[in-house]
């Protein structure tokens, strides 16, 4: 019987799913929102249904209605892309009731990696190397901790992502209203209102371990990624590998990243992610976003594995077939996120219909993207239009060679983010690899004051 994918998800990851199950033989239907009729996407999936109005909430987020668009389509497997249901144990659960397999972890270790303070205790527990850092139930708790850590400190959310219910503290003067915005900020956006603090690294790397395990006790790791380039912890450019780790490092970034898979009996893809303090020459373990990341392609460019392909046929219950002594790391790859926003205006969002869309057709180069010239870009989702990557022998010949590619890369109709891309690639910070995670930030303040 011939697999059938339920895709629930929308823009250049949909279309990415799609070509996966193409070339495994797969039959694929594609969940859309009244907005997204005219996709790509939905030009290439085998069968296309409505699922909602244009609000995510109407839509990809409303979890009975993409739970019944799959089961009455017949599928028998649910991709959730990124985003959206992707992290969601409740609806994995419901897929699992009503049989179709999640293609994603076990409901257990998206519950247990749902909440940053369970994983950050998960990682102490097996000896992998986390900041200084803890919560507190009352303001004298908060400041007896913050004293000891030592400032500045971050106060995050225990639940969610991309910087809500973040705040930077410098001083214990800020610490209470800080603590209270950011437990606010956090209810709001997630539904739950937990907050801890963690040292705050200056001068910080962020880098990331991609694994893949089976449901057959198989884990192996596929090299790091390093994505420092990015704007209020949202990324920008992403690359691998990160060639600004000692060997020494990098050999235990990979080790703790393995070991937190065995513990979680991880099954599918993953990202484990790292903070790596360049002064101190140190580690500390964030998070784990389990599922595809955005920024998978720059590790398939190196190690020459369809990561998705993997992510699908392991989660089905197939045997890896790759060992880890089989993944070897050649070359190197770069990343850029092509977004429809405005790098004057601090990367405001900029919808619109676009007019114009030429692409560079350069040789190393691959483009993940759902846009076509004509296609009218919506404002209800992300604002992501595309991702280039690039790949060459080593990183200098990389950032060359994406500066070839941007340079050439014509679109029309609405503003993006092209200009600064081409700016970073430009910028000797960048050219010499002395980023970290808050350069960017750094350097759009500079240009829109």
């Amino acid at each position: 019987m011939t697999e059938r994918i339920f895709i629930a998800n929308r823009g250049e990851i949909a279309v990415r799913i799609i070509e996966a199950c193409d070339r495994l033989g797969f039959e694929t239907v594609l969940g859309v929102s009244s907005a997204d009729r005219q996709t790509l996407g939905a030009r290439r999936a085998t069968r296309t249904v409505v699922i909602g109005g244009p609000r995510p909430t109407d839509s990809y987020l409303n979890a009975d209605a993409v739970l019944q668009a799959a089961i009455s389509t017949g599928c028998t497997a649910l991709h959730p892309g990124y985003g959206f249901l992707s992290e969601n144990p409740d609806f994995a659960t419901k897929c699992a009731e009503n049989g179709i397999v999640f293609i994603g972890p076990s409901p257990e270790a998206l519950r247990a990696l749902g909440d940053k303070l369970t994983a950050r205790a998960l990682a102490e527990s097996v000896g992998v190397p986390v900041s200084a850092g803890g919560t507190a139930t009352s303001a004298a708790e908060v400041h007896e901790l913050a004293e000891s850590i030592g400032y500045p400190v971050l106060v995050k959310a225990a639940h969610g992502g991309g910087g809500r219910g973040m705040k930077l503290v410098e001083s214990a003067a800020d610490l209470e209203e800080a603590w209270s915005l950011a437990s606010s900020e956090a209810e709001s956006a997630f539904g739950n209102g937990t907050v801890f603090l963690e040292r705050f690294v200056t001068d910080a790397k962020h880098v990331e371990v991609q694994i893949l395990g089976d449901r057959h006790g198989n884990r192996i790791h596929l090299g790091e990624r390093e994505c420092s380039v990015q704007f209020r912890y949202q990324k920008v450019v992403e690359e691998a590998p990160c060639a600004a780790l000692p060997e020494e490092t990098r050999t235990l970034l990979h080790a703790s990243a393995l070991k937190i898979a065995v513990a979680l009996d991880y099954v599918g893809l993953g990202t484990v992610e790292f903070l790596y303090d360049v002064d101190r020459d140190e580690l500390a373990f964030l998070e784990v976003n389990p599922r595809v990341q955005v920024e998978h392609p720059v590790t398939e460019a190196v190690t020459g594995v369809d990561l998705v392909r993997e992510q699908i046929l392991a989660t089905l219950g197939h045997p890896l077939e790759i060992t880890q002594e089989g993944i070897s790391l050649a070359g190197h790859a770069i990343e850029c996120r092509i977004t429809a926003q405005d790098p004057d205006k601090a990367l405001a969002p900029s919808p619109g219909r676009v007019t114009r869309w030429r692409p560079s057709v350069a040789g190393g180069t691959r483009l993940d993207t759902h846009i076509y010239e004509g296609y009218l870009f919506p404002p209800y989702y992300d604002a992501l239009m595309g991702k280039q990557i690039v790949w060459a022998a080593d990183r200098d010949s990389a950032i060359k060679r994406m500066e070839g590619v941007l340079e050439n890369f014509v679109i029309e109709g609405l503003t993006t983010s092209l200009p600064l891309l081409r700016r970073i690639m430009a910028h000797p910070d960048y050219r010499s690899n002395a980023v970290t995670t808050h350069w960017l930030n750094h350097e759009l303040a500079q240009e829109v004051r």
